[in-house]
């Protein structure tokens, strides 16, 4: 199982941005698809960005236009950058990878990593 770990959450004010980090115990060339997912308390968890190995990204809605997801594999790591950030965005933020050789997101996630708290307040 590849280990992922999140870094880069904290406190901003509204307006404000962000950069996510996710780094991988190995390869992210394992990974078909990978993801970026949040979770408020007492909700579920959501998908907000994924990036496939065509490279073709997608976002939640709610955070398009305002979140990019991007990669470095010979970092082994991928990143969320978020700006004009919202009070609505404040969530623990989890990274997640989906393994396989097909070169889509399927929403089959292999590995998620333990999660980095983004809170958004003035």
């Amino acid at each position: 199982q590849v280990h992922l770990v999140e870094s880069g959450g904290g406190s901003v004010q509204p307006g404000g941005s962000l950069t996510l980090s996710c780094a991988a115990s190995e390869s992210i060339n394992v990974y078909a698809c990978m993801g970026w997912f949040r979770q408020v308390p007492g909700t579920q968890r959501e998908e907000i960005a994924s990036i496939g190995r065509n490279g073709m990204p997608n976002f939640l809605n709610s955070v398009k236009g305002r979140f990019t997801i991007s990669q470095d594999n010979a970092k082994n790591m991928f990143y969320l950058q978020m700006n004009s950030l919202k009070y609505e965005d404040t969530a623990m933020y989890y990274c997640a990878g989906e393994r396989g050789f097909h070169d889509y997101c399927s929403d089959s996630w292999s590995d998620f990593g333990q999660g980095t708290q983004v809170t958004v307040s003035s």
